[in-house]
Order: C-alpha cells, then structure tokens, then sequence
C-alpha cells in the first residue's frame, strides 16, 4: 500500500505570470510527487471552475482545511478512492469548492508519487491496455497565436504545426522549424513591425485569419521540403470566441453554420489542412457533425470546448458522430480518473485523443508521460518556452530509453 503520510499544498506563479497551485503527496515510504497546476486562457464554459471564489489563497486554505485530513492515511495507488475523496470532499459538481486547479495538482502529485515508490515511469502507471510506450504522438505546435491568445491578431486562436512523425526526434525539430520558417516569412510581411510572441510563444501579427493559413502551409511545405517530414498546417479555431447572435463574426462578413461549415471545409482542401480544432461553437454538436461528414476523412476534427474532457459531453457527441478526434486536458476535470475514464470512451468509439497543455503552463514534464500512457495520437503543447519545451525534452527522453 502506498499509504498518505503527508500533504502539502502552496502558491506558485504559470507561464503567465498568474497564480496557481502546487501539491506534494508524500508517501510512508518517503518518496513524493509533486505537480503544478496549469491554467487556461480560452476556457469553455463547461470546464470545472480553476479556483473558488478568492483564487489561488481561498483554494489553499480550502485544500489545507478540508482536503488534506481526510487524505492522510488513504491508499494513494487506489487512484478511484484517492480522487473520489477529492470530489466528495468538494461536493459540488464544478469543483467550486476546492477547485479544478487543486483537484489536478494533487491527483498528477499522488501518481507521481506512486510511480516513484513502485521504480516506474508515470506513463506505465496511467497505461491504457495494450500501451507498451513505444507508440510515441503526433507533435501540435503553436506557430502563430490569434484569438483570446493574441489580441489584435486574426480571429483563429492557433495556426498550428502538426509534425505527423513517430519519432520524436524527427517530429519535434520539424515542428519547431516550422515556427522559424513561419516567423521569418512574417518579418518579410512586414519588414518594419515588432512582431511579439503569444501566451504559447507562436507569433502574433496583424494579419487575417486566411493570411495566416496561407502563410502557415507555406511555412510547412518548406520545411517537409527540408527535413523530409511529414508536416502539415493545423488549426485551432476557438470558434466559440468570435460566435455570437447566431453567427461567426469576421472581420469582413459574418457566417451561419452553414457557412462557417464551408468556409472552413475549403480551407481544409485548399491548405492541406490536417488537424482541425474547434471549427464551430462548443454547443453545436450537429454543426461538428456537418464539419467531420465533410472533412473527417482527410483531417483530425478535434473537440475540445465541445468536450471539455468530460465523458457526458463525449458521450453526446459520439452518438451525433461530431468528431474524430477529442482533446485531452486534466484540469478541465480536476483529476486523473476523470480524464482516463475520457480517454477510454474515446478509444471505445474509435476516436482518436490529442493531450493537451494549457496557455498558462508550469515547467514540468509529466503531461508527455500522459501522452505515451493512454497512446495519444498527438501531443499538443507549444514550441517554445521552457514550460512547454519541458514536455518536449520529456517526450524525448522516453524515446530513447524505448525507442519508436
């Protein structure tokens, strides 16, 4: 038994500057795990709340004084109970309580815990059945941000580099060429601005959003040309963000579903898209029915604000056959059994899962150990930046001890 010696739970500031928490759980062996809680930026509205009202201070003293005596003692390899007690302790079905952010660090903090007092990767621990960790993920990197991540650049949130390579030591250097390619092409655009980089480090430019996807798959193209990579343009949309009264609202025209529906499905064919988040506004099931029905055979439809990792929301939209593809975020949920239990619906329903970071990140390593353990199609997590590049060096490091 890995029994709860102790828990303690602190303050510490994501990649934004902002607030979060972190949580160590030390077992009776001695051995600990700790984990910081990331944050997003562009949230859907059926995520679990970050913190209570009061923030980072109000969870702290929530977890201190509610939490932390009843998970002393508790078994923390009985991952079910562990995270049960967490949500029974909240109560509430938004986690208002202790918060999302809390509920994260202190799961991601007992597994790490048990991983090491057991000798083992964390990946091995979370491992889906039939997950050996030689099956290594897509790589979905932020080459430019828009959206709630840039303001003042295009409407779409991210334009993104998806190296579809099985190695990580291929996949992770094209990607990031990508970015430099893409970067360089914009200072040619504008020879004279001071271009700035979003909260995930991709590019930020006054530019439109079928601009940016023109010079996206421009800046792929090349770099397959030079790497011999399997590259292609992605998309993140974030359509929620610039729907409103019925409508996508651009900046030259306003589009209904089904416009929206074939905007979108031709920039999938005349860009060579290949990942494709978030096209239509996250309650609109049947209108990511039309999107995949249209595009799904050639492109990765990925739902995240429609999902929000949650498998109610899973459920729903595998019967409506709205996507192919579902994004994966822990602090969506607030603990590891929700986000597995995600995981598995959407490998009963043959869906594809893409992990995630956030916008607001911390410096750690452990969501690639979530990648490789549930075999993830792709991992989703910024091309630069130390809290992101620490998921890629992790990535890289499990590759060499099991090869792709």
């Amino acid at each position: 038994m890995s029994r709860v010696q102790s828990v303690e739970v602190d303050g510490i500031y994501d990649s934004r500057g902002r607030p979060t928490i972190e949580a160590t759980v030390v077992l009776d062996s001695g051995v600990r795990g700790r984990a910081g809680a990331p944050s997003g930026a562009s949230t859907g509205v059926h995520e679990v709340q970050a913190f209570p009202a009061g923030g980072v201070t109000e969870a702290i003293r929530a977890v201190r004084e509610r939490l932390v005596p009843r998970l002393i003692g508790t078994d923390a390899a009985d991952r079910a109970a562990f995270d049960g007690t967490i949500r029974a302790v909240d109560g509430t079905p938004n986690l208002s309580v202790v918060g999302g952010n809390s509920a994260t660090a202190l799961s991601v903090a007992a597994a790490l815990a048990v991983a090491a007092d057991r000798g083992e990767p964390l990946w091995r621990l979370l491992a889906r059945p039939g997950v050996d960790g030689r099956r290594f993920p897509a790589i979905v990197g932020n080459s430019m941000n828009g959206g709630m991540h840039a303001i003042g650049g295009p409407e779409f949130q991210e334009f993104i580099a998806f190296a579809d390579d099985p190695d990580p030591a291929r996949s992770i250097p094209a990607a990031i060429r990508t970015h430099q390619l893409l970067g360089e092409a914009l200072h040619r655009r504008f020879p004279t601005a001071a271009l700035g980089r979003g909260d995930e480090g991709g590019w930020v430019a006054g530019v439109g959003s079928e601009e940016g996807v023109a010079l996206l798959a421009e800046a792929c193209a090349r770099a397959r040309d030079e790497l011999h990579v399997a590259v292609h343009p992605g998309l993140d949309l974030a359509a929620s963000e610039f729907y409103a009264d019925g409508r996508y609202r651009y900046r030259d025209r306003a589009l209904d579903r089904d416009g929206q529906v074939a905007f979108v499905s031709e920039l999938v064919d005349r860009y060579g898209i290949r990942y494709l988040e978030d096209p239509i506004e996250q309650d609109d099931f049947d209108g990511f029915a039309a999107i995949t029905r249209a595009v799904g055979d050639r492109t990765l439809v990925v739902g995240d604000d429609l999902y929000t990792t949650r498998s109610d929301r899973l459920a729903r939209g595998a019967a409506a056959r709205s996507t192919n593809a579902v994004l994966i975020k822990v602090n969506q949920v607030g603990t590891l059994t929700e986000t597995l239990r995600t995981v598995d619906l959407a490998g009963s329903d043959g869906q594809a899962t893409v992990t995630s970071h956030r916008s607001g990140e911390v410096p750690e390593g452990w969501l690639a150990h979530i990648a490789v353990g549930t075999g993830a199609r792709a991992l989703k997590c910024g091309l630069l930046g130390g809290e992101r590049v620490a998921k890629l060096n992790e990535l890289l490091r499990l590759a060499r001890v099991h090869g792709p």
